[in-house]
């Protein structure tokens, strides 16, 4: 493959970084554009020194002008507890973030891919979620700010793609976990993993009984990088990425306890609104047209994520069990 020159936006964030180090690691350039709102430097850490990568401190709701190959849209905050602490931001990054970078993308004739995500069906009457189902979300909500941020984020591709020739990509990222998620990240996964190192209840929502599908960021990076190298039929239509494998919050937490050798108690709380009960991908369409799926068990990437977080809060606090 020819080395691009590549655009990362939220490039120090969980998803961007390992992204970053990837298309590294394949021979391109690599820019990595974050405002450091939800990522962190630590995230990209030796990168700087490569001389193939280069470190922005931008907001995308800002425009910038800049001369690459490909631009991956990464920049949002992806956690309940970040989008919802200031809801207008992330709408606006999603917009009028989403609107800069195509207009560049428009300018220097980029191939830019936008990071949807499986949120925008929302509360699914679907199952699993194929990607021509239209989503049942609530737009008035307080999960909305995100939700229809990321489809107005699809429609401007869209609409990039059929008004200006801009050369679009959509995928719909599913519940991703691994190294790098932050401690407070607000997400389930994170949330059980630090509350078990720290000896705490696990916190568990309704009655445990609602499903996710959880893919491993190794696995969602390569989707990334598979879809934006893909030019054959439908290649601007959306395609979900995530693991097949739905397991209930229940059994999430009972596989945690196998690794770390114990049961573990667990607590009740009621159920966010608008919180899905159901989330599974139809990854036809990434097998068919990609020849992707994930490779990752659940319980093996668990284990990593596990020894992940065990290392990073010994480092900053010493509180682990």
């Amino acid at each position: 493959m020819p080395v691009k020159r590549c655009l990362v936006t939220g490039g120090a964030g969980f998803l961007g970084s390992h992204l970053c180090e990837r298309l590294l690691a394949d021979g391109h350039d690599v820019i990595a554009l974050d405002n450091l709102y939800t990522g962190s430097k630590d995230n990209i850490g030796p990168l700087p020194a490569q001389p193939r990568f280069e470190f922005i401190r931008h907001d995308i709701v800002n425009p910038i002008l800049l001369e690459v190959d490909w631009i991956f849209n990464l920049a949002c905050p992806a956690s309940p507890v970040h989008y919802q602490h200031n809801p207008v931001k992330t709408v606006k990054t999603s917009v009028m973030g989403t609107l800069n970078m195509l207009g560049l993308a428009k300018r220097v004739r980029a191939r830019i891919l936008q990071a949807s995500t499986s949120e925008v069906y929302g509360d699914p009457l679907e199952h699993p979620q194929r990607e021509s189902y239209w989503g049942n979300v609530n737009p008035i909500g307080p999960r909305s700010c995100y939700d229809e941020g990321k489809r107005v984020a699809e429609t401007l591709m869209m609409d990039y793609h059929r008004q200006n020739k801009v050369d679009t990509r959509i995928l719909r990222i599913f519940n991703t976990y691994g190294p790098r998620m932050a401690v407070g990240d607000g997400r389930v996964i994170s949330n059980l993993i630090v509350q078990a190192l720290r000896g705490q209840p696990l916190t568990l929502f309704g009655d445990g009984n609602q499903t996710r599908s959880f893919c491993y960021v190794d696995d969602m990076i390569d989707a990334f990088v598979t879809l934006m190298d893909y030019e054959g039929p439908g290649a601007t239509e959306p395609v979900n990425a995530g693991s097949t494998e739905e397991l209930t919050m229940r059994q999430v937490v009972e596989i945690l306890g196998s690794i770390v050798g114990q049961k573990l108690k667990v607590e009740f709380q009621p159920r966010p609104d608008d919180d899905p009960l159901r989330r599974k991908p139809d990854n036809t369409r990434a097998k068919e047209r990609l020849r992707w799926e994930p490779r990752v068990p659940f319980a093996e990437g668990l284990r990593r994520t596990l020894n992940y977080f065990r290392e990073t809060l010994r480092s900053h606090s010493g509180n682990v069990e």
